[in-house]
């Protein structure tokens, strides 16, 4: 069954045939929100909003480990994560998708691994390619089916939030190889990795990195809103197209 993470834009999968709403408990607390059955053209998914479906709880607290330990109690057997991002590299403006395929973590104090407490043994995981290849690769051809264009690769790199960046860290950032900037990439990924569910994520660039294009001075909040709406539309149809094809 496949899961979907949303993120700003995405507190509802309005193509999601909904068949039920299950309130879950965990070892590690309480996830962001209800997990949402149904089915994507006939085969089942299920749908939580990291921020919450009132879009109230900020990246630095979001519950990771919930929300993603949650996931894989119901069943999920991949997950795909959606997230708006800021662009960093000239050519990602506002509204383009993108399916990266590194990441660099700039956060910290984030619950970030299963594996911690007295009686707990230390466990170390591979990270060197974060992102499953496989899923990876189903997302860039639902997309081709889809007719949507998207970015194949890029670098993530993940900030503690819940500002946004100065100019001179996209500097820093983008000297350290970065291509797009956001806020939730991380521990989410690695979670998924030690619970052994393939992850793949599709960001939708919402504006101009702070310092770059239109964002020279200062960010432009009043276009986020009509961005991440006809984006995120596109990724409804993304997804949906990884729901019909053969697994």
């Amino acid at each position: 069954m496949l899961a979907i993470i949303g993120g700003s834009g995405l507190t509802q999968l309005a193509n999601l045939a909904v068949e039920r709403r299950e309130v879950v408990r965990t070892p590690y607390g309480e996830p962001s929100g209800t997990l949402t059955f149904g089915r994507l053209c006939d085969q089942p998914a299920v749908f939580i909003a990291r921020h919450g479906y009132g879009h109230t709880i900020p990246p630095h607290e979001v519950n990771y480990r919930a929300n993603v330990w949650a996931l894989k109690q119901a069943g999920a057997t991949s997950i795909v994560s959606v997230a708006s991002v800021g662009g960093i590299r000239g050519d990602l403006g506002p509204g383009t998708l993108l399916v990266p395929h590194q990441i660099i973590d700039y956060t910290w104090g984030r619950k970030c691994t299963y594996h911690e407490g007295c009686d707990a043994q230390v466990v170390h995981i591979d990270f060197t390619q974060p992102y499953d290849p496989e899923l990876r690769q189903m997302l860039l051809e639902a997309a081709r089916d889809a007719g949507q264009a998207v970015m194949d690769g890029g670098i993530y790199a993940a900030t503690q939030g819940p500002r946004l960046e100065t100019a001179a860290e996209i500097d820093r950032l983008e000297r350290d190889g970065a291509d797009i900037v956001g806020m939730t990439g991380m521990p989410e990924a690695a979670l998924a990795r030690e619970l052994e569910l393939p992850y793949a994520a599709i960001t939708v660039v919402a504006n101009h990195a702070a310092g770059r294009g239109d964002s020279r001075l200062g960010i432009q909040f009043a276009r986020l809103e009509d961005v991440l709406r006809e984006s995120m539309e596109r990724v409804r149809r993304i997804i949906e197209m990884i729901c019909i094809e053969p697994r």
